[in-house]
């Protein structure tokens, strides 16, 4: 497959799924565009921050002019009910619900025909373990919200998830 004038976003793209999503991307000869907290030959930045995604979605568009596929892939905070504080929760929450949906709102105009959002979501959403609230509550999020984007979308983007594990 041939990528070239592809341009693909993946969020947590520097270890673990992320990178292994980029690393394919590179090898049909996309262009990859990832953000990622821990420092590389990428955009360095948190997420879970409304400037960092705003300076982030810019310079994909002014870079490329278009998105054909947004991945979002970072990791949210994995606490559980009893050492998890509000601010803990709701940093997951803008890790793995608010962000999806802020790069969604910002790369809108600049989908591609025929572009697909892929939300990395997890079994965890329908099957917990303890101490997981936290991460648990933002993958049922992200599951909702990629039903939600699908309809809105359609016609549009395709929007899906994917559960590993």
């Amino acid at each position: 497959m041939d990528f070239r004038e592809k341009v693909a976003v993946v969020t947590g793209g520097a270890q673990g799924i992320g990178r292994c999503i980029a690393e394919e991307f590179r090898k049909t000869c996309a262009q990859v565009c990832v953000i990622d907290k821990q420092e590389g030959e990428h955009f360095v930045g948190d997420i879970a921050d409304k400037s960092v995604l705003e300076r982030f979605a810019s310079e994909v568009i002014e870079k490329h002019g278009h998105v054909d596929y947004l991945i979002n892939n970072a990791l949210p905070l994995m606490k559980g009910i009893d050492e998890c504080s509000y601010e803990d929760f709701e940093y997951a929450m803008r890790v793995g619900v608010t962000a999806p949906f802020y790069l969604t709102k910002l790369f809108a105009p600049h989908f591609a025909q025929g572009a697909a959002i892929v939300n990395i979501s997890s079994s965890r959403d329908r099957m917990s373990q303890p101490q997981t609230e936290s991460y648990t509550a933002a993958k049922g999020g992200i599951a909702a919200l990629t039903h939600a984007l699908a309809v809105s979308l359609a016609g549009r983007v395709r929007v899906n998830s994917i559960s590993p594990g």
